[in-house]
């Protein structure tokens, strides 16, 4: 059996539920999680900081930004949101990206982007760089891309969710649906879907970000999704690489 598959299968034996299970279950992943996702376009944000704010919802002697602490606080905001759907087996459809992307960017947008019309929780109305000159769907072709996906998205079987997962998010940060959050609002929804289908979540961590953009760019330029798949068993392992080592452990002890 591969770590990959062991991390699968450690997750999947506890047989989460409901939301007070799974928050047990994510008890260290949380503060990690939002951590990585947050600094991955926000180098400003701290560890200790996205620690304070989840366990006290405050933070002491903080000398950065308001929107580097709005963004952290949304995390936690968005973290609860997550553990209430999970509770609700609510879908993934428009309305709920919609409502995580809210719960991510509301009191971060920039004051040029909000002039534009631009608003959390609604679809972008004007084209963003996204990088390398390239600025994802159009904004007037968004809502039916997008439409597409979710289409796309509703029969799969149960055993591939991770690569429905991988499919999801390539194609997501190729629209690129929102003035802002788009990263951001696609890795929560990534780990909702994993979740929905009883596989463990998955933190992309900060200094593996240029293999991260090197899957994403594969599939934007050659429709290849295999380098995003290997590189989601590879975040998976070192996401729970700690609970992998104990198990190991206990069927192996000195």
């Amino acid at each position: 059996m591969s770590l990959y598959d062991t991390a699968v299968a450690l997750w999947q034996n506890r047989q989460i539920q409901n939301d007070a299970e799974l928050a047990e279950a994510l008890s260290a992943y949380s503060v990690n999680f939002a951590y990585h996702s947050g600094k991955i376009e926000n180098p400003k944000i701290t560890y200790n900081d996205t620690r304070e704010i989840f366990e006290h919802d405050g933070v002491t002697a903080y000398t950065g930004d308001l929107r580097t602490l709005f963004e952290i606080r949304n995390e936690r905001d968005t973290n609860e949101f997550l553990l209430a759907a999970f509770n609700d087996k609510k879908k993934i459809d428009e309305k709920l990206i919609k409502t995580f992307h809210y719960r991510l960017t509301q009191n971060t947008y920039d004051s040029r982007r909000w002039r534009l019309g631009e608003r959390p929780g609604e679809y972008k109305k004007h084209d963003f760089v996204t990088g390398r000159g390239e600025i994802g769907a159009s904004a007037e072709d968004v809502s039916e891309e997008m439409a597409e996906l979710l289409e796309e998205m509703r029969d799969f079987p149960s055993d591939q969710v991770l690569i429905a997962a991988a499919y999801f998010h390539a194609k997501f940060e190729n629209i690129h649906p929102f003035a802002d959050g788009n990263g951001r609002t696609g890795r929560v929804v990534m780990n909702y879907l994993l979740l929905l289908y009883n596989h463990p979540p998955i933190i992309i961590h900060q200094e593996d970000r240029k293999d991260y953009y090197h899957a994403l760019e594969c599939w934007d330029e050659r429709q290849e999704l295999t380098p995003l798949i290997d590189f989601l068993k590879h975040q998976t392992v070192k996401t729970w690489e700690k609970q992998i080592k104990r198990a190991s452990e206990r069927q192996n002890p000195d």
